[in-house]
């Protein structure tokens, strides 16, 4: 792994939130995204080499609003960018982390895969990589 690539952010109204880290950050989003497949609405900042992302749900049924029903808004996951996804995701599953899911095209032009919090001591891990 070469670094954190994002932390990934629930919450419930993008604009408002957008309002929001742009005070904090001193900045507006760099990048405003929808990805239909995840069933999401993203926005991205950029603190120093790493990235902040919003994430907020397009649909009821989507997998963020299913976590702020259960948890309310907050710290989703954390991105962690990777020279080859392919090799990374085999060698997790191999020492024991959980998969959700395959290798999938995701935001900001990268390739993305998931694990179980249950596997990681409640985190959600996301493993990113460059789209070529």
């Amino acid at each position: 792994m070469k670094k954190i690539e994002h932390i990934g952010i629930a919450v419930k109204d993008l604009k408002t939130a957008n309002i929001t880290y742009s005070k904090l950050f001193n900045a507006p989003p760099y990048k405003l995204e929808t990805v239909e497949s995840e069933g999401v609405s993203t926005s991205f900042f950029q603190v120093g080499d790493t990235k902040i992302e919003l994430l907020e749900a397009t649909h009821s049924d989507s997998a963020i609003a299913k976590y702020i029903e259960k948890r309310g808004e907050g710290i989703h996951h954390i991105a962690y960018d990777v020279v080859d996804i392919h090799v990374e995701r085999a060698r997790l599953i191999n020492e024991g982390f959980q998969a959700i899911g395959e290798i999938k095209n995701g935001a900001d032009n990268k390739l993305v895969c998931f694990f179980h919090p249950k596997s990681s001591h409640g985190v959600l891990i996301e493993l990113c990589q460059e789209r070529s």
